[in-house]
């Protein structure tokens, strides 16, 4: 395989933490210091799922229907660690990330269409980061939504540059965002003082109330399970420490399988909390809040300055942050698709043009939020089911072929997510 089909920056080179990693492989290294050279790839992962599609989605299910739909969230958080596991462990297979195989297994005309659907679902997810980081820097500094979306476009290019030090800087710098949002949102909650029985009924009580909320499970659904995710992995974990055997690649999955837990559960945290601190201000006094700014001025009246603050700050992190992942994202997937490239920072520029768009003609940009979770949610499928197909392969996968077990399950989840699919395109359409 050529590195021309590869990110560059995505071929570490050899320095310090591949060293690391080969004094694991050998036996070398015991303890906690085993796992570290193998953690990052899923936090940057992550970063898609705790989006500002997120905020939307949790703040308006939460304001609706208090904490009914937090087994929705948990139930999609087990799924997206089903899901980043398969992705990685293609890659770590393979040496090739999940466009690339299908692009030498579908035909061109089938890779093409693989190809627009995933940039048209990438283009959605960037609408959602820009817009929220743009929100963020207005709620928080009350600038204009046209120059906050520029100084968000200044701070997003920034985020790339992390990229030209090394992939460890990129993973530190994700991390380091990850954690500002994890705080805002912990302080949120403990401020927010919620009902923590009806917050454990909510997870362990799956239902629904009504057609709407089954259509805000869905959105929450596409909010947390993303398609550019799936393609990403499996192009972070290909090249990063390769396997020179079965069993190295075996260990090297073992090891990628904790960093991908670790990075779900604190994803599924902070969408959970997101939810609760919703249900336990807005929805307690009787109050839907579908708008994201009317949330950070209802914050402000409920709980006071610091909550309303710690929310604008979490989004306007989680919305940089995240922007530079679908970035990422969409290199994957035209180098593997279509073979083709196109500069970072080219591709960065082209992608500003909707959202700033969408903020030049005012509209609203929680709903833009909403609609582009419903278009992240037709994407999952396309994503998910060639993910299956490949890693079910022994041909493929060798030695970490799946377990029939898993095969069943990853099919059920696919056909879970088809079904919700099919039932929003009626419920939108009629």
């Amino acid at each position: 395989m050529s590195d021309k089909t590869l990110p560059r920056k995505y071929i570490p080179k050899t320095n310090k933490t591949t060293s690391n990693a080969r004094a694991v492989l050998r036996g070398e290294v015991s303890g906690i210091k085993r796992i570290l050279p193998f953690l990052g790839p899923a936090f940057i992962a992550a970063v898609a799922y705790i989006d500002p599609g997120n905020f939307a989605t949790n703040i308006t299910a939460g304001s609706k229907y208090g904490y009914l739909l937090l087994w929705v969230i948990a139930v999609s958080n087990l799924m997206a660690v089903l899901i980043q596991s398969l992705s990685a462990k293609l890659g770590i297979a393979t040496q090739k990330n999940l466009p690339e195989i299908a692009r030498e297994r579908f035909s061109k005309g089938a890779s093409i269409f693989l190809w627009i659907q995933s940039e048209l679902v990438i283009i959605a997810t960037d609408l959602a980061e820009f817009i929220g980081a743009a929100l963020g820097l207005y709620l928080l500094f009350d600038i204009p939504m046209v120059p906050a979306a520029l100084i968000t476009a200044v701070g997003s290019f920034a985020i790339l540059e992390l990229q030209r030090r090394g992939y460890r800087s990129l993973e530190a710098g994700i991390a380091a965002m990850v954690l500002i949002v994890v705080l805002a949102f912990a302080l949120q909650t403990f401020l927010a003082r919620p009902d923590l029985g009806e917050v454990a009924k909510g997870l362990v009580l799956p239902k629904f109330q009504g057609v709407d909320s089954i259509l805000l499970g869905a959105g929450i659904l596409g909010a947390t399970v993303m398609p550019h995710a799936i393609y990403l992995h499996s192009s972070l974990t290909q090249n990063r420490i390769v396997g020179r055997n079965d069993r190295e690649k075996k260990q090297i999955f073992k090891f990628e399988f904790f960093d991908i837990v670790i990075a779900m559960i604190i994803a599924g945290a902070i969408n959970m909390s997101m939810l609760v601190v919703s249900a336990a201000l807005f929805h307690k006094h009787g109050l839907v809040v579908e708008d994201l700014n009317v949330a950070y001025d209802q914050f402000k009246h409920y709980v006071g300055p610091v909550a309303s603050i710690s929310f604008g700050l979490g989004l306007l992190i989680a919305g940089l942050s995240s922007s530079s992942v679908g970035t990422m994202s969409g290199d994957v997937v035209m180098q593997g698709f279509i073979n083709r490239h196109i500069n970072l920072y080219l591709r960065r520029a082209i992608t500003m043009i909707p959202p700033l768009a969408i903020i030049i003609l005012g509209v609203n940009p929680t709903s833009a939020l909403v609609i582009s979770q419903v278009i992240l949610s037709f994407g999952i499928a396309f994503a998910l089911i060639p993910l299956i197909i490949f890693t079910s392969n022994k041909k493929i996968m060798g030695a970490l072929v799946n377990h029939r077990i898993t095969t069943i399950i990853g099919w059920i989840v696919a056909g879970l997510v088809v079904a919700l699919n099919i039932f929003l395109l009626i419920e939108t359409i009629f």
